[in-house]
């Protein structure tokens, strides 16, 4: 799987906070499961809920929703192009510590689909990219590089 390290790598960039303390980002693969069709090859799909905890998080709420929005919008775009993933495709909980700083549990439905091929006798495997909508203009998401 390669969504949860690419997810914590673009939001550590992002967010100041993680910048400094990259510590308070906890992420955890929970309710996987491997879905494969009766296919001539192996072919399959990783699903799975990533939950992502950050702890003593004391920038605002939207200093990590944005980031997150913008990589769901690229790696996992059927949360938003699918109307029925949309009231679901994203859930969040918050334990208030203090005036300063709190908890922050983010859920988030991941697949990533992989594809297996017979080369030479051995099994080659690919992560496939996610579909991208031509006309999409990410202009208006994409974070800017670092």
């Amino acid at each position: 799987m390669r969504k949860p390290s690419d997810l914590r790598r673009a939001i550590t960039e992002a967010v100041q906070d993680l910048k400094r303390n990259p510590d308070k980002l906890h992420l955890f693969v929970d309710e996987g499961r491997v879905v494969a069709t009766g296919a001539n090859t192996i072919s399959f799909e990783y699903q799975y809920t990533l939950t992502m905890i950050l702890t003593d998080f004391a920038e605002s709420a939207d200093a990590i929703m944005v980031p997150v929005l913008a990589w769901l919008r690229e790696n996992q775009p059927e949360l938003f192009t699918n109307p029925d993933k949309r009231p679901d495709g994203f859930r969040f909980e918050t334990d208030i510590l203090n005036h300063d700083c709190v908890d922050l549990q983010l859920r988030l439905p991941l697949t990533e689909r992989v594809v297996v091929r017979v080369v030479d006798g051995r099994h080659e495997v690919t992560h496939a990219p996610e579909p991208v909508d031509p006309h999409d203009d990410p202009s208006g998401w994409r974070l800017p590089s670092p």
